[in-house]
């Protein structure tokens, strides 16, 4: 068995949830938040079979797209900016973030 843990950008998580329900893969979905943009991300924690992740991570693959973003860089706490002018930038964000676990032992109350 398997614990999945996928972090992924909340534009992709709606459409990842339904082909999860369709392809009957139970996970659970948890808000979180990611370091470097400050953005909304979506972790599903999903458990499966060994011989299901395959699937699994294509699936994942085919739901979860990267794409440009433009943004403005992030200040500093003490606010100085020493003359720079901060200008906007192109950045690469979404596709997913996906750890595969061993579990060792599974339980069910």
């Amino acid at each position: 068995m398997k614990l999945i843990v996928a972090v992924i950008q909340d534009k992709d998580s709606n459409l990842l949830q339904q082909a999860l329900v369709d392809a009957d893969f139970h996970a659970t979905k948890l808000a979180s938040t990611g370091g470097f943009l400050r953005s909304g991300n979506t972790t599903f924690i999903i458990g499966t079979e060994d011989h299901q992740v395959d699937d699994l991570l294509e699936l994942i693959r085919l739901h979860c797209h990267s794409r440009n973003q433009v943004i403005s860089p992030i200040s500093s706490l003490d606010a100085n900016t020493d003359g720079y002018i901060m200008h906007p930038v192109e950045v690469e964000v979404g596709g997913a973030t996906v750890f595969v676990l061993d579990v060792d032992q599974f339980k069910h109350f």
